[in-house]
Formats: structure tokens, sequence, C-alpha cells
């Protein structure tokens, strides 16, 4: 009897000790993940930044939809690119000769032509403009993308654009409660509980949160 007290006694100081190692390494495991996980996101979201910041040079504000930045913009538009033809010798720019009198003399001149935004942007990369709109590890859930107009406080109207999403969604399979925890964390702070850049409340010159 003695003997299975003791088998008893060791059996629980061994599940004891593993809940206490295990209390430290699970939230390290989960942060480990979540910065992975976190930092795709991010990678995507740089790449909806970089889609839209071209598509205003083209048309003058942001779009809320997917399927015009991707299948119309990135697919099947084009950039206007400056060439610069002729340069400035050195006795020129020794002389103090600059770009724009070298451009009025005709010594160069520019020449504008178009590229496909496909190419300019995200060339031989095709694979990252087809899982733009898609958030990573979440089965399939877009991000959240939007656009509208705000007037700045000295009354200039500015387009801008927002593109998220909540942590729930990237961390998908996760520990609930650690993800609850971030949340919580966010909440404290009055900050947005997942990832974004851009905001559709301020002109924030299209940052993101991480930033």
């Amino acid at each position: 009897m003695k003997t299975v007290i003791q088998v008893i006694m060791i059996v629980a100081i061994l599940f004891l000790g593993w809940l206490c190692v295990e209390s430290i390494n699970k939230p390290l495991r989960f942060q480990k993940e979540y910065e992975f996980r976190r930092q795709k996101v991010v990678d995507r979201l740089i790449n909806i930044r970089s889609a839209q910041v071209a598509y205003r040079s083209v048309y003058g504000q942001y779009t809320g939809s997917f399927d015009t930045l991707v299948k119309i913009f990135v697919y099947n538009d084009s950039l206007p690119m400056v060439k610069m033809i002729g340069s400035l010798t050195d006795s020129m720019i020794i002389a103090g000769m600059t770009e724009t009198q070298a451009l009025k003399l005709g010594i160069i001149h520019r020449d504008t032509f178009r590229v496909a935004v496909k190419d300019s942007l995200f060339r031989g990369r095709l694979a990252i403009i087809d899982s733009m709109r898609y958030v990573p590890f979440s089965d399939g859930k877009e991000f959240d993308l939007g656009s509208t107009f705000l007037n700045t406080a000295s009354g200039v109207k500015v387009s801008v654009f927002e593109a998220k999403t909540p942590n729930e969604w990237f961390l998908k399979g996760l520990d609930k409660q650690e993800i609850s925890n971030l949340g919580d964390m966010a909440s404290k702070f009055n900050k947005y509980p997942g990832v974004k850049v851009g905001s559709l409340e301020e002109a924030n010159n299209n940052a993101g949160n991480w930033e």
C-alpha cells in the first residue's frame, strides 16, 4: 500500500511539474506563432497599400473594392513612367547647370510611357496578386477593405482607405484565451484588436498599426 501511495505521489509531482513548465512554454509558443502569422499579415497589407497608392496616382482616390483594385487595376491597368533621355556632362555639372536648366535648353528631355501595373509593382510575383485580398491562416476570409473622403482641419477633402483583419481571423486554431488576452490589451489602450493599414477616421498617411 505504501509503495502504491509513493508511486501516486511521484506521478502527481511529475504532473504538477509538467503543468508548471507548460504554463511557461504555452504562452511562449503562442507568442512565437502570433509573431510569425502577424508578419505574414503585415506583408500582405503592405502589398495592398502599394496597390492602393498606385491606384490613387492614376485615379486620384483610393478604392474600397478588391475587384476594382486587383482584377481591374493591378491585372489590367498601367502606370505612367518617365524616362530621362540625355544627361548632364561633368563640365555642365561643374559649371552649376541644373537638370531644370538642361531641360529648358533641350540638352535632356523626358519621355513618358506606360507600364503594366502588375509588372511595375509585382513583376514575377503573380501569386502575391492573387492572394492579396485573403487573410493568411483564415481559411479564405478577406481583409475588410474600405475607402472614403475626409475633411482635414484646413478644409481640404482627402481620399483615405483602410484594410484590416481582427486577430481572431489570422490566429484561427490557436489558444482562444491568449487571443482574448490580446483583445483585452488592445481595448485597454483603445487600439484596434488586429492588424490594419490606413484609417477611415483620420488621414494618417496610410500608416500601419504595426509601424
